[in-house]
């Protein structure tokens, strides 16, 4: 790793290093706070999580090679180096901001309320005809993630695409810190983390913190859509890009032809020319990402040419709208998160597919004093797409059906209390032929209904 000796560390965090001299110099080759992921010339960080504290395994780390452990308590008896520090918490970002600057690689740092992996996975698709790129893996996105994600890359990456997600004040200051983009993309102002951000006035400006740490010459990709995103003109003298569904944007699609489940067919138009691409993932959202990945490839350089031949090969991941074929069903994995705008817009999705539709969703987290409404909002918009069967499970979801109920355009609505209970009763609730939408939030755990369901 570049630069990254044992005594630039320790600088960097303002640590003491207590070890042999003759180490002070060497740069490590890794760096992990998962003790079982130590290697030889490996750096571990102890940190002291709810349940674990990474101190109690200095030993084992050692034994398999580490070079230095960063540690928030003395280690007289250490069998090797290590590097005393306030905070191993602070010194992994204060570590991940210093390397960060060590590398000559471009930085794509994405937001936005919902859409932030889908269009990470886009971004990342189109870049990669054209440079080494590496992006953010699974939920790497916060104050611990976010580090790691950087302390993965390497002098040969040419460009990272990095995800950064928040749910108070500060927090993406700090992450803008670390990441120092080059690029900043938004995808739009929802309604998540209400609780803390109050209105989404305060979450556009918990979000516009990532320009806090902008390159001098970085560029702004903006969801001209949005109607709060297309508010802002210019940021630190930068003048925004925008992209979306209306001509007015600097970059937009038109001419959508939807293959439903398959994805859609659109024109996209740009300063540079247009071209006709097949978005294979469906949804007008997938399409605005493909947006977003034609502004930022455009930015990097890349051809039309090569910008359609990284959107054609983009790939949907596990619980993002994942499609599994199983047993005559077509399930939807789309269970990872949830907020109010992304359900309504995965609903939408379903009305493409074949054979009855089937929607299983979960309760909604973090939306603040409103959430009931919200939820009910959703069971409106289901009524209005008149799904075969609405499956709403919890407490909050109680109110999105009763909403669906009321609306009347659902052929069935079911309001089921528990995970557990609807586990119990969905063998008798799907059938062959169904196309079936899952999706919550994460802590309501429904990756379960999803391996539930293909056990039918």
């Amino acid at each position: 790793m570049k630069n990254m000796t044992l005594a630039n560390i320790a600088a960097a965090c303002g640590g003491i290093y207590h070890g042999k001299e003759e180490d002070r110099n060497k740069e490590v080759l890794s760096i992990t706070t998962d003790s079982r992921k130590a290697e030889p010339g490996s750096l571990f960080i102890a940190i002291r999580g709810e349940r674990v504290d990474g101190h109690d395994f200095v030993d084992s780390v050692f034994e398999k090679g580490a070079i230095c452990v960063l540690s928030e308590q003395e280690l007289p008896e250490a069998e090797g180096n290590y590097i005393l520090t306030a905070s191993t918490l602070q010194a992994i970002k204060d570590l991940a901001e210093f390397y960060r600057q060590q590398l000559s690689v471009r930085v794509v740092g994405i937001t936005g309320s919902v859409g932030k992996t889908s269009t990470k996975e886009m971004i990342a698709s189109v870049l990669s005809e054209k440079y080494k790129v590496l992006k953010t893996l699974g939920n790497f996105n916060n104050e611990l993630g976010l580090p790691l994600t950087v302390f993965r890359l390497t002098e040969e990456d040419e460009v990272a695409v990095l995800e950064m997600g928040i749910s108070d004040f500060g927090e993406m200051h700090r992450l803008s810190k670390i990441a120092r983009p080059d690029i900043c993309v938004m995808t739009n102002i929802g309604q998540c983390h209400l609780e803390f951000l109050h209105d989404r006035d305060g979450i556009l400006r918990a979000k516009s913190e990532i320009f806090d740490f902008i390159a001098e010459d970085g560029k702004i990709v903006l969801n001209g859509d949005d109607d709060k995103l297309s508010t802002l003109h210019e940021v630190k003298g930068i003048t925004p890009v925008f992209f979306g569904l209306e001509s007015g944007r600097e970059i937009y699609a038109d001419e959508l032809v939807s293959k439903g489940l398959r994805g859609t067919v659109c024109r996209i138009h740009t300063p540079e020319g247009e071209t006709e691409v097949h978005v294979p993932l469906p949804g007008r959202h997938m399409v605005m990402n493909a947006l977003a990945g034609t502004a930022v490839g455009l930015e990097l350089g890349l051809s039309l040419e090569e910008i359609r031949r990284g959107i054609e090969k983009v790939e949907a991941l596990n619980g993002r709208f994942h499609m599994i074929e199983h047993n005559g069903m077509l399930i939807v994995d789309d269970c990872y998160n949830a907020s109010p705008v992304a359900m309504m817009a995965s609903l939408d999705i379903l009305m493409d597919a074949e054979g009855r539709k089937v929607a299983i969703l979960g309760d909604m987290f973090e939306l603040g004093e409103n959430e009931l409404e919200l939820h009910a909002g959703v069971g409106t918009h289901a009524s209005r797409n008149a799904i075969d069967l609405l499956i709403c499970v919890g407490e909050r979801c109680r109110h999105m059906a009763e909403a669906a109920f009321e609306g009347g355009g659902c052929g069935e609505v079911l309001s089921i209390p528990t995970l557990d209970a609807l586990l119990e009763t969905l063998p008798r609730l799907v059938q062959s032929g169904d196309t079936i939408l899952v999706k919550a939030s994460h802590g309501m755990h429904f990756e379960k209904v999803v391996e539930k369901l293909q056990t039918l």
